[in-house]
């Protein structure tokens, strides 16, 4: 079975009390999960049409459980906490 990821990328950060709040819940969610943190933070180069805002890489054991995260109540938690704190876009993509 192929390895999952669940990639953020956060175009604008509106409210860092939001984020922070939602960072306190989402994370033990993510990880609850099974989901486990490769990159967080601000990347080091852009390129292209690249945006020096956070992005988030998280590794899931298969599609199934990365879907499972994100569609779980104490994920939906976190993205109520999260409200309108940042314009953000997730994709959950297969590994190769």
């Amino acid at each position: 079975m192929a390895k999952a990821y669940w990639i953020a990328f956060y175009q604008e950060i509106k409210d860092s009390e939001k984020m922070a709040a939602y960072a306190a819940i989402g994370g033990p969610a993510i990880t609850e999960g099974g989901g486990r943190f490769l990159v967080r933070g601000v990347p080091a180069v852009t390129y292209e049409a690249g945006l020096k805002e956070r992005t988030t890489l998280i590794e899931f054991d298969s599609l199934e459980a990365a879907i499972a995260t994100h569609d779980s109540p104490a994920y939906q938690e976190a993205l109520a906490a999260l409200g309108d704190g940042c314009v953000r876009e997730i994709r959950i993509c297969e590994g190769a």
